[in-house]
């Protein structure tokens, strides 16, 4: 296993980059301001779960493949950013009638679906996976053994400290959400914003990234 002072300097790492918004941090915003608090928390585990992968995948040396192929990095990086464009425009359109999102029945009918798209957005992210496949291997210490574990350890810390943070971005933004559903006007333009933010999401992953 990697040492203590490995794992410090980490999660540290892990820290700072996730403190900062990124995609993850503003599609879970999108979906607290669209559909409430709830859907963002499971928007959260949904991410999670797929970051998780890309993890395992890193683990398992597919992430050596993506980094090193610009083909395929490309084709992940298209398929993601239309994915968010997909739910972005989606949101807009619903944007009307988001006060049925309030009911109590609405967000336990939509946990799965919410929890998939989560996971859609996490597992489709090209710069979680060349970050990890950067990152992991720095910390790992070869000398020890078990290359394997050392790396799913590594991704696990990661992923606790983006829970934990994703989930402060989601309930705050959810709080400002309750502020807007008193208005329908208000609740509206919350659907609209949640809907932009991610329609501008998918754009800036689309055309951001590797050149080479």
């Amino acid at each position: 296993m990697p040492s203590t002072d490995r794992l410090l300097a980490f999660a540290a790492m892990s820290f700072v980059l996730i403190v900062i918004p990124g995609p993850s941090v503003l599609f879970v915003i999108g979906r607290a301001l669209a559909l409430g608090r709830r859907a963002a928390l499971t928007t959260v585990v949904g991410n999670t779960l797929g970051a998780y992968v890309l993890v395992v995948a890193v683990a398992l040396g597919v992430g050596s493949v993506v980094e090193r192929s610009v083909l395929v990095f490309t084709v992940l990086k298209l398929a993601g950013a239309a994915y968010l464009v997909h739910l972005g425009i989606r949101a807009w359109r619903q944007r009307g009638a988001l006060r049925a999102s309030f009911a109590p029945d609405h967000e336990s009918r939509d946990g799965l679906r919410t929890l998939w798209e989560g996971f859609a957005v996490g597992v489709a992210n090209p710069k979680t996976i060349v970050f990890f496949a950067a990152v992991l291997p720095q910390f790992v210490d070869r000398a020890q053994g078990h290359v394997v574990a050392q790396m799913l350890l590594l991704g696990l810390i990661f992923n606790v400290i983006a829970v934990v943070f994703d989930s402060l971005w989601g309930m705050t933004a959810a709080t400002a959400r309750d502020w807007f559903a008193s208005s329908p006007r208000r609740l509206s333009m919350v659907g609209g914003i949640g809907g932009l933010s991610m329609i501008g999401l998918g754009v800036t992953v689309a055309v951001t990234g590797r050149k080479d």
